[in-house]
């Protein structure tokens, strides 16, 4: 595999080839999930795994191989940190976000592509399978393409969390003593819920105002939705800090943090 320099990196073509992998992956999971039969297995942490997880890994992989870029996916995790420390440029994929959405049939799971560059996720693509919505990064900003029309998301204000009112995205079946804790400090608050990536696509889009997660999440989980929250203006931070979550790390677990 040839390795890029910064100098050589065209991020249209880069983003090009990321939309497609999502769209091609968003096919191949509705065919999964229109038959019904989705193969469950448990893996090492119990969380399930489906034959969709599998072939959106498949199909992904293979399109973005031509990229020549290094791939680092939930379904690839096992590569060794001496091996990916030194990585300027690669691809982070989690090409079914949100299987247990996806076993209740719901609709509420994802497709997530990131690029990151030195430790940051600088282009994000978020695709909707069963909606065909697709959130993604671009030198203009950010877009969300809904029923084949591409319409771009305004700029966020800052949140500021003393207002009355504000729109929090939680969790209900997952709501943690430190979320509860977080909302209770809030002013009226009103609690909105969805699935996956969903929840920082809510904030993107202006439908809610603040996503405190604190609660076990991996990189792949929130390398792409982080590179399209923060071209809106948003910001994901550290429980407890100013520090943006970094990526790439040796442990690819994430601390809890805060989108707002």
């Amino acid at each position: 595999m040839h390795t890029f320099n910064s100098s050589n990196i065209d991020t249209s073509t880069l983003l090009q080839e990321a939309l497609q992998a999502a769209e091609r992956a968003c096919r191949e999971i509705l065919n999964v999930y229109t038959t019904g039969d989705f193969q469950t297995e448990s893996k090492g942490d119990s969380s399930p795994l489906t034959i969709a997880d599998k072939r959106a890994h498949e199909i992904i992989t293979t399109t973005l191989k031509s990229t020549g870029l290094p791939i680092l996916s939930e379904e690839g995790k096992t590569i060794p940190f001496e091996e990916r420390r030194n990585w300027e440029y690669f691809w982070m994929v989690d090409p079914l976000d949100g299987t247990k959405e996806f076993l209740k049939r719901n609709g509420e799971f994802t497709v997530n592509i990131a690029l990151i560059h030195q430790n940051k996720p600088v282009m994000g693509v978020v695709a909707v399978p069963v909606t065909g919505d697709v959130y993604y990064t671009s030198s203009d900003g950010v877009f969300l393409k809904r029923k084949g029309v591409a319409q771009k998301l305004e700029h966020r204000g800052r949140t500021n969390l003393q207002q009355t009112g504000l729109r929090v995205v939680a969790s209900r079946s997952h709501m943690t003593d430190e979320t509860q804790q977080f909302v209770n400090g809030l002013v009226q608050p009103s609690l909105v819920s969805s699935g996956s990536s969903l929840k920082f696509m809510m904030l993107a889009e202006g439908a809610a105002d603040v996503y405190p997660r604190y609660a076990p999440t991996m990189e792949w989980d929130t390398a792409a939705s982080q590179a399209i929250v923060n071209a809106v203006g948003l910001k994901v931070t550290r429980q407890g800090s100013s520090e943006e979550l970094v990526y790439n790390k040796e442990n690819l677990l994430n601390p809890g943090f805060l989108v707002s």
